[in-house]
């Protein structure tokens, strides 16, 4: 059954057919997306309603009403959702982080629920259930932002609108995508080195802030008389700032980072960095206890945690592909996304804080962001280019096969060069061919010796005649003689070559020479 399942996804959890979706009842599908688009909206609302009616009765000279509580949790929804508020006419953009991750959480485990209710079975099947819970969290926005015109604490009636939209909206696609997984149509089109960067990317910024955490949480260990100073005697404040310390611990833990990393963080005229310090006035929180009062030497040590985690990167990607400009290329990427994720972080972590000495609480996300690139790109191309493996650049047989066949080697050579593979073996057949004809010469020059002989003899015959020495019987031998003399000749000469031996018969001559004188 394993061959079935896919890797990412559980047994018995994927969808079996393209009409298992439809498959389900009216009634019970309409109450499937209710349920997921109005689960996460009461569950926060009731959540924001409990911490507001705690800190309410824990308070001194407090007076407990049930439904200013409610009403005040509309506001305290809408900062979860990072909708910036105003109180008393002054401006508060400074919203912690720990509630909108908790309200993300929410969106997308109710959508990856219901995508399991529906039995959805492809990715678009899906999209009524992302725009139903977008826009149940548009609807209630707006709904808040109208019951808080005239009250102390308001929102902005557009940002009250869009913004939970927005951020119900993307929540809902991770938690559908976490049932699905990638969309095939992406994953074909992007890159597969993209992607391992992307995950590298995502690996160095929890590493980032994970050494901001290391960081804070030293820092206010050492700093433990000051933040216990910090608690107010009574057990409803000390709640209240304790509270108030949990809340924006993720705000913290990235102003951290951004210190480590080199840019730091400003509060108000306060300015911490690494390399200066500017003080200033503090909010009397326990969070900011462990903020040092004047700049230490020995501050620049604590740049070998983002070293580190780029090294960290670096050594993760050595062994992504042989090619060592490919595996820069993931680290660049790796860089790219940690960078934006610092603009992303930096920007809700900081804000407008009323308009008193503490306003505005920033980090300065460009140059914090261009630091970061840095601290992943450099170390961890420097590793990811020494540490992993090397493609060759010849085969390991390549020069086994020179030593060895030199003549293929060659021919190549000269085919490449346009000229034809069998020239040398031309230039053998030239080179006998001409150790042939040389060969015929010698035997035409036999041949001549052996023709000049009984033409000699028969000179010597008529010599005789004509002076009466030989009686004219003989002469009949005589001429027999000679004929078989040259029929014994004839077949030594070759057959094949008949010009060699003309050549070398018209070169003899002696025969005319010897008519002439006579």
């Amino acid at each position: 059954m394993q061959v079935l399942t896919s890797p990412g996804r559980p047994a018995g959890d994927e969808p079996v057919g393209d009409s298992l979706d439809q498959d389900v009842p009216q009634a019970p599908r309409l109450r499937v997306l209710l349920v997921a688009a109005l689960g996460p909206l009461v569950t926060g609302y009731a959540a924001v309603a409990t911490l507001l009616a705690l800190v309410t009765l824990t308070a001194q000279h407090a007076i407990f009403s049930a439904g200013g509580v409610l009403l005040s949790a509309g506001p305290g929804w809408l900062a979860a959702y990072q909708v910036e508020l105003g109180i008393g006419g002054h401006p508060l953009g400074m919203l912690p982080l720990l509630p909108t991750v908790g309200v993300v959480l929410l969106v997308a485990r109710a959508a990856a629920k219901a995508v399991r209710q529906l039995r959805c079975a492809r990715l678009r099947h899906t999209v009524p259930l992302i725009a139903t819970i977008s826009g149940a969290h548009l609807v209630f926005g707006v709904l808040i932002s109208l019951l808080s015109i005239g009250e102390p604490v308001r929102a902005n009636f557009w940002l009250a609108a869009v913004v939970p939209a927005v951020i119900s909206g993307l929540a809902a696609t991770g938690g559908v995508l976490r049932r699905f997984g990638m969309p095939q149509v992406l994953a074909d089109r992007l890159d597969p080195l993209a992607l391992r960067g992307l995950r590298a990317g995502l690996l160095g910024l929890f590493a980032l802030l994970a050494a901001g955490a290391l960081t804070l949480t030293a820092a206010t260990a050492l700093s433990a008389r000051t933040v216990s100073s910090l608690f107010e005697p009574s057990f409803g404040s000390s709640f209240g700032l304790f509270l108030l310390s949990v809340l924006y611990l993720p705000n913290a833990v990235v102003a951290a980072m951004s210190f480590v990393s080199g840019p730091g963080f400003s509060i108000g005229t306060l300015d911490v960095h690494l390399i200066g310090y500017r003080g200033g006035s503090v909010p009397g929180v326990p969070l900011l206890g462990g903020i040092p009062e004047h700049a230490a030497s020995w501050w620049p040590v604590l740049l070998v945690l983002p070293l580190a985690v780029g090294v960290l990167v670096g050594w993760s990607v050595r062994a992504v592909d042989e090619d060592p400009a490919a595996r820069l290329r993931v680290v660049v990427v790796a860089g790219a996304v940690v960078g934006f994720g610092c603009v992303l972080l930096g920007t809700l972590a900081g804000g407008r804080l009323g308009d008193g000495p503490f306003d505005p609480v920033s980090v300065p996300v460009g140059v914090a962001s261009i630091v970061a690139f840095c601290w992943i790109v450099i170390p961890a191309g420097f590793v990811a280019f020494f540490a992993g493996a090397h493609s060759p650049m010849r085969p390991v047989g390549s020069l086994e096969v020179e030593d060895e066949e030199p003549e293929t080697e060659a021919e190549s050579d000269a085919a490449e060069d346009g000229e034809p593979e069998e020239s040398e073996s031309d230039e053998d057949v030239a080179d006998e061919e001409s150790e042939e004809v040389s060969d015929l010469a010698e035997d035409s020059e036999e041949t001549e010796d052996a023709e000049d002989s009984p033409d000699d003899e028969d000179f010597d015959a008529e010599a005789d005649a004509e002076l009466g020495l030989d009686l004219p019987e003989d002469e009949p031998e005589t001429e027999a003689a000679a004929t078989e003399d040259k029929a014994e000749a004839e077949p030594e000469t070759p057959g094949e070559e008949p010009d060699a031996v003309t050549e070398s018969t018209e070169d003899s001559g002696d025969a005319k020479p010897a008519e002439d004188d006579r």
